[in-house]
């Protein structure tokens, strides 16, 4: 076997999916359909199971995997490690987050107190972050979900409480706070599954035996605020966006939400047994240093109103 069976066998097993792996790879589909046959000859057993024109990875093909992510990852990061000593750069920096708009300012900041770093920024759900890791594709994740793993290490840098966002003029426009089986009717502007909002949303309904309805749902958790001032339904927005004055020009009413545990928890992660070039290790010294908010209950009321 060479390098670019095991980078060919690695994007099926992500994609479990020939055509689109092909076309990922440039690659015509029936070339990479050989290499994978030949792959699987040489090693005397099937990694995928064929379901027509459909293919999952199957249980060898998984443990297979394993070692190839593992061994892939060892060879880019020799190359980093290589590039990085010829040039006078600090290397490159990888970090994944769930939504830019939390990680905006510190990667500005970043930036400006270390020009030499290359920085690259992927907005990802919590499946891809916990992929783009253990495949060496980031060096950190900015989680708001749990990522676990026996070589992965975090530390906590926001912990935040999680507001009701409404429409002005809406019913609850006004209400210092809300309890769940208050707002079970309403429609709510939520993300899809995989992003920390909507684990947050079914599980506060969970708690009460409801599911919520669902108004609106994508993959921009920025977005969320915008939908909800346009009347679409109400929705859950982190407290560090009022706090960022943001209902200033997305106008939204603000609640507290009389449940346990409705806050979020901001995680740095990383990979200790990856290799980690010393834009990265100034890049979490430089995060670390720096929390970005205390849990505290912001006062709702507006500047009129506290004067």
């Amino acid at each position: 076997m060479d390098l670019l069976q095991l980078r060919h066998f690695q994007t099926v097993a992500r994609f479990e999916h020939i055509s689109r792996a092909a076309e990922e790879l440039n690659v015509a589909q029936p070339s990479l359909s050989r290499t994978i046959a030949r792959l699987e000859a040489e090693l005397g057993t099937p990694l995928f199971d064929r379901l027509g024109r459909r293919i999952r990875l199957n249980q060898y093909g998984a443990v297979f995997l394993r070692h190839v992510d593992r061994a892939l990852s060892e060879l880019d990061d020799g190359r980093r490690a290589l590039s990085e000593a010829r040039d006078s750069g600090l290397g490159r920096v990888g970090v994944a987050s769930e939504t830019l708009l939390t990680v905006t300012h510190l990667m500005g900041g970043f930036r400006a107190a270390f020009p030499g770093a290359e920085v690259r920024l992927f907005q990802s759900n919590v499946e891809e972050m916990d992929r783009q890791l253990r495949a060496g594709e980031v060096d950190f994740c900015m989680a708001s979900q749990p990522l676990a793993g026996p070589d992965l290490e975090s530390v906590e840098l926001l912990r935040e409480e999680v507001l009701l966002a409404v429409p002005r003029g809406h019913r609850l426009d006004g209400r210092e706070s809300v309890t769940i089986a208050e707002i079970a009717d309403e429609p709510f502007v939520t993300t899809r599954r995989g992003h920390w909002q909507r684990a947050l949303l079914e599980r506060l309904f969970a708690t009460e035996g409801l599911t919520p309805r669902l108004s609106c749902e994508g993959d921009e958790p920025g977005a969320s605020q915008d939908m909800i001032s346009t009347g679409l339904g109400i929705g859950l927005i982190p407290a560090m966006s009022r706090l960022a004055g943001t209902d200033t020009h997305v106008p939204v009413a603000w609640v507290h939400v009389e449940a346990p545990n409705c806050f979020r928890v901001l995680t740095l992660v990383w990979n200790r047994s990856a290799y980690h070039s010393e834009a990265a290790r100034r890049f979490r010294e430089f995060t670390i240093s720096r929390p970005l908010m205390t849990h505290r209950r912001p006062d709702l009321r507006t500047h009129r109103e506290r004067s």
